[in-house]
């Protein structure tokens, strides 16, 4: 009986052994790589919309859309980095290979593109634009054919010197089946409008003269289908913020929610004139044939699909364009939503003052965005001291200094409109939303205009105790010093680009374009939460079932 007992005891002892050992083992917490920390940064959203709503050929054009749009992939990889299948090829783990293709090259776009490849230097701030030895005086001084022009690339010939190739021509089989795609989908267009866009645009990728085919666009008002593709966005250029770069957007136009939203192009001239700043700075008229629709986007490539991504768009950027017919405002509903739901509320829950959570609402979120591109239109495309456009005094400044304004004229607009009662909700809830917004675009980093925008304001309103930071590490806005706040960086922002202030402008961002230690502490909360940064699409043809 005793032998019988300590045997009991002793299997007793190794299964409790065994129990305490696999427990140890379950209380395991394996830490994320860094490359694992790095995708994390993301979250995955599937990239929907209802295609019940389109035609039977509208249904046949959408697939070769997406094939037009998807072509813009290679031509970004190109402008942003070079070979890309070279650098594919040397990688194999599985992780980083994902991660450059998010970043469209070894350079993390939500961290400074700070290099994440061992091996990799510093990313060129002219990209691959222009010779990577080039300095701005060399391109200052040099004689070459179109050298200020959007659209070329600068290299140099066997004898170091630099001249210029026209994207149409270093991309000419590319674009010829671009051009090819969208004249097949022009064939299926019923909508007359968009036949002639797609014609136009067709045309334009084999020229690189774009101003017809987007005065087409302009001129569309009718369509439900819609694509943006070619070289349109600057951003990539940080040497002289000038070359344009290759993307592509397929859209499906929410006809209800765009016929809500109609009306407040027709405000612009008024509320031009009443702009904080001296009238020598708003004496340019917008035009008041600009759009302002709601979109769910199926598809992004390119530029805008590299790193963070964009929720609403402004186009066309010529400013005979704009001053012309104004801008297209394109709201893109689904990406907006997706950011709300998984990015934005969750920031609000960590770093806004409870008592003002209430007031983080979508509506908000959405007028914000919005008015952020109708604002683009307002202010001044040309310099009071005839030195040029504001986009080529200010060079590679211009785009940060840009979507700051339609942050903070986007909110002028809404209380302006709100006080003439045109909007019924609470300015508050634009305001707070905007808090929380400040923090998630923050999180772009300065590699990012809107990143670099945000930190500029962030540190313009603290200084001005637009918000106030609880012993919690929660932030509350003070209501009438933000509304104080928003007229100075106004006047400030718009004066700048008036004056083609280039020096100034670089004064302001090197002052307040930084993320402070104790603003990098409350933003390692939110990473500490898990709490994504942007998202990555699940998109093309399978996702919408073509």
């Amino acid at each position: 009986m005793k032998r019988i007992i300590i045997l009991l005891l002793i299997a007793f002892s190794m299964f409790s052994c065994k129990n305490e050992a696999k427990q140890a083992e379950e209380n395991v917490v394996v830490k994320p790589t860094e490359m694992e920390q790095n995708l994390n940064k993301y979250v995955s959203v599937k990239l929907t919309a209802d295609i019940s709503v389109l035609t039977e050929n509208e249904q046949k054009m959408l697939p070769i859309l997406i094939d037009a749009a998807n072509k813009m992939n290679d031509l970004f990889w190109y402008e942003a980095y070079g070979d890309c299948d070279a650098l594919l090829n040397e990688i194999k783990d599985v992780n980083t290979k994902k991660y450059v293709k998010i970043n469209y090259g070894p350079w993390d776009r939500l961290n400074g593109n700070t290099p994440f490849i061992d091996g990799i230097g510093e990313k060129p701030a002219g990209a691959n634009f222009y010779p990577k030895d080039m300095t701005k005086e060399e391109f200052d001084t040099a004689q070459m054919k179109d050298k200020s022009s959007i659209y070329n690339f600068v290299r140099r010939d066997e004898n170091g010197k630099l001249f210029t190739i026209p994207y149409h021509e270093k991309f000419k089989h590319e674009v010829a089946e671009v051009s090819e795609l969208l004249l097949e989908a022009s064939k299926l267009a019923a909508d007359t409008g968009l036949k002639k866009y797609l014609e136009l645009r067709a045309a334009a990728l084999l020229n690189d003269e774009y101003q017809k085919s987007d005065l087409a666009w302009m001129d569309m008002k009718t369509n439900t289908l819609d694509i943006v593709i070619g070289p349109i966005e600057t951003y990539e250029d940080q040497l002289f913020g000038n070359k344009a770069a290759h993307e592509g957007y397929v859209l499906i136009k929410d006809q209800a929610w765009s016929k809500r939203l109609a009306k407040f192009s027709a405000y612009l001239p008024e509320l031009q004139k009443n702009l904080p700043v001296d009238a020598a700075y708003k004496k340019e008229t917008p035009g008041t044939d600009s759009d302002l629709n709601a979109y769910d986007v199926v598809f992004y490539a390119g530029d805008c699909n590299s790193g963070s991504k964009t929720i609403a768009i402004n186009l066309p950027n010529d400013e005979e364009v704009q001053l012309a017919k104004g801008t297209r405002r394109l709201q893109l509903k689904n990406a907006m939503q997706a950011k709300f739901d998984k990015i934005l509320l969750p920031i609000s829950n960590v770093l806004i003052d409870e008592s003002q959570r209430k007031h983080i609402t979508f509506d908000a979120f959405f007028a914000n965005t919005m008015f952020h591109e109708v604002a683009h239109g307002l202010g001044i495309k040309n310099t009071i001291n005839n030195t040029g456009t504001v986009r080529e005094s200010l060079k590679e400044h211009a785009s940060a200094l840009e979507e700051g304004k339609a942050d903070i004229l986007g909110l002028y607009m809404i209380q302006q409109l709100q006080a003439k009662g045109e909007l019924k909700e609470d300015i508050k809830d634009n305001m707070v939303t905007f808090m929380a917004g400040i923090f998630r675009s923050v999180r772009f980093g300065a590699s990012s205009a809107h990143g670099k925008a945000n930190m500029i304001r962030f540190n313009f309103f603290k200084e001005k105790g637009a918000f106030t930071r609880n012993d919690d590490g929660t932030f509350k806005v003070n209501f009438d010093k933000m509304e104080d706040a928003m007229k100075d960086l106004s006047n400030l922002i718009l004066t700048l680009q008036g004056n083609g202030d280039y020096d100034g402008v670089a004064a302001l961002v090197a002052d307040k374009g930084v993320i402070t230690s104790s603003l990098q502490a409350d933003l390692d909360r939110l990473s500490a939460a898990n709490i994504p940064v942007d998202v990555v699409f699940e998109q093309g043809k399978k996702v919408l079932g073509l």
